[in-house]
């Protein structure tokens, strides 16, 4: 991950195709159910258009409904119910410290049932090498800063390492090491709401389980069930960890995963798209306002 600096976005003119009708990629959200309808035009453009789901509904659209909704974790993941329930249920010991690691922005993700269609269609549209969006709004420029700005997380400071280099743990790191190797996200869940807190160690490794819980979830989510080795980086680096790169290290997982789905055709995407969409949803949002009017950070609070 290199240039973290923020490049003005780009706007796509009218005039820009001439034989083609233009690229239409936009999307209202409503912190309620949702339902895109996908349209592609000519040369791979896409038309989004977003409906409110009415209240009531055929017996036959609730069951192809539930019936989707059942399929959707196959593909990618965007746990933000299980998110929102655990911090609802959290102790405000425990809070305390999630804001002390800089992770209280997270606090503000609502229980939002994403359609996953939108979120491929951002993958789709995500331009690797420049690492831009292309939108009808025009092109929007991916970067830490602005994956910092919509989650609420650093991103400032030294990136992670790409691995934990094992053979130079101490036989200390090397116990948590094997401890949380192999780990299922509900067996860490289970355990970050189980912990105490009322001494210095039961904190130090509550931090490390919710460091490892919200990267499965949702900073670093895979379609695999289990702790994955970049999962295990930032717990061996607790030391000034609220001061990392956090904004990087979400972009660069991110990244790998489109890059996987883009050339490697594979079905699953890996990666946080869901900062993705609340980057899309803001700086579309914000077109044509000046700085007054524009929402505060965290994106995702509003």
């Amino acid at each position: 991950m290199g240039d973290s600096s923020t490049s003005s976005t780009s706007s796509i003119s009218q005039g820009t195709f001439k034989t083609t009708k233009p690229s239409h990629f936009r999307a209202k959200i409503n912190f309620q159910n949702i339902e895109i309808v996908v349209r592609k035009l000519h040369q791979n453009t896409i038309n989004l258009s977003v409906k409110n789901l009415k209240k009531k509904q055929t017996k036959n659209t609730q069951l192809s409904e539930k019936m989707a909704a059942r399929n959707q974790t196959k593909d990618l993941k965007c746990a933000t119910h299980l998110l929102n329930d655990k911090f609802r249920n959290m102790t405000e010991e425990k809070k305390a410290i999630v804001r002390d690691l800089g992770f209280g922005g997270l606090m503000h993700i609502p229980p939002l049932r994403v359609d996953h269609q939108l979120l491929r269609e951002l993958a789709k549209n995500f331009k690797l090498g420049e690492n831009k969006l292309r939108t009808g709004y025009g092109s929007f420029h991916i970067t830490p800063k602005k994956i910092g700005d919509a989650l609420g997380i650093n991103a400032t400071g030294d990136l992670f390492p790409e691995k934990v280099d094992y053979k130079k743990l101490s036989d200390e790191d090397k116990i948590i090491y094997r401890r949380f190797q192999g780990k299922t996200l509900k067996s860490l869940t289970d355990e970050m709401m189980e912990i105490g807190v009322g001494n210095e160690e039961e904190r130090l490794m509550f931090k490390r389980i919710f460091i490892l819980y919200i990267q499965m979830a949702f900073l670093l989510p895979t379609t695999i069930n289990k702790i994955s080795p970049v999962h295990l980086v930032p717990i061996f680096e607790m030391e000034g960890i609220e001061e990392r790169n956090w904004g990087g290290h979400v972009l660069t997982f991110m990244i790998r995963g489109i890059t996987d789905y883009q050339e490697k055709k594979k079905k699953a995407i890996n990666g946080c798209l869901f900062a993705l969409m609340i980057i899309y949803f803001h700086l579309s949002k914000k077109k044509g306002k000046n700085r007054v009017e524009r929402p505060p950070k965290p994106w995702i609070a509003n």
